[in-house]
């Protein structure tokens, strides 16, 4: 198979990148005299959570999403990556994506290989989240765990590594900002499309978009 040219330019944006502490957190945009609600203590009380950003080791390669069930109590219908809060003694973050992967769409994790890390994002829901990159083999296939996922989709890379995709909206509880992507007749938006957005500011970054 050819190696895909974009899988190693993603590699190489990853390259530097790791899960050891003191990480950087992603800083959410909010209106001008709240952004003290999210310093301090506020961000020391966040509770460690990991997601996996699979992405099918191919030519053209793809992201991996899903949609969370009606069902749930929390975002249910949303689109998120495969994740979840971090268990005690868990091998953190990877040891957390990777078993909520397997979990929540069947994901076999001899078939996941890491490549990198993005910056923690903060949540409003109080979870500092870790988001784990990595490649899974071309020919896997998913089987949703239907009680927490009720689809699985995926989205060419090439398309959310360019910014005119993207989309700002405001949350109209605490006026803040997010970013939304539209695939086809799905909407990504939240902490989902904050995290690709700060890929794609990675890709910009090394002038490789």
């Amino acid at each position: 198979m050819i190696r895909s040219q974009l899988l190693s330019r993603l590699e190489e944006v990853l390259e530097d990148t790791h899960s050891l502490s003191p990480r950087r957190m992603t800083k959410l945009e909010m209106p001008l005299g709240l952004q003290h609600l999210f310093k301090g203590r506020w961000t020391k009380r966040l509770r460690p959570a990991a997601v996996l950003i699979a992405v099918r080791n191919q030519d053209a390669p793809t992201v991996v999403f899903t949609v969370r069930s009606e069902a749930l109590r929390a975002h249910g219908g949303q689109i998120s990556f495969p994740g979840g809060r971090m268990d005690e003694g868990e091998d953190f973050p990877v040891g957390t994506a990777v078993r909520e992967a397997q979990e929540e769409i069947g994901l076999d994790p001899s078939k996941v290989k890491v490549i990198g890390y993005l910056d923690d994002y903060p949540t409003i829901s109080k979870y500092r989240v870790t988001p784990v990159v990595a490649l899974v083999d071309p020919d896997v296939k998913f089987k949703p765990a239907l009680d927490e996922v009720s689809e699985v989709f995926e989205v060419p890379l090439s398309f959310l590594l360019k910014r005119e995709n993207y989309r700002q909206g405001r949350l109209a509880r605490m006026g803040v900002k997010y970013y939304e992507v539209h695939y086809k007749h799905h909407r990504i938006w939240g902490a989902t499309a904050g995290m690709l957005y700060n890929l794609l500011m990675m890709f910009e970054a090394h002038e490789l978009v």
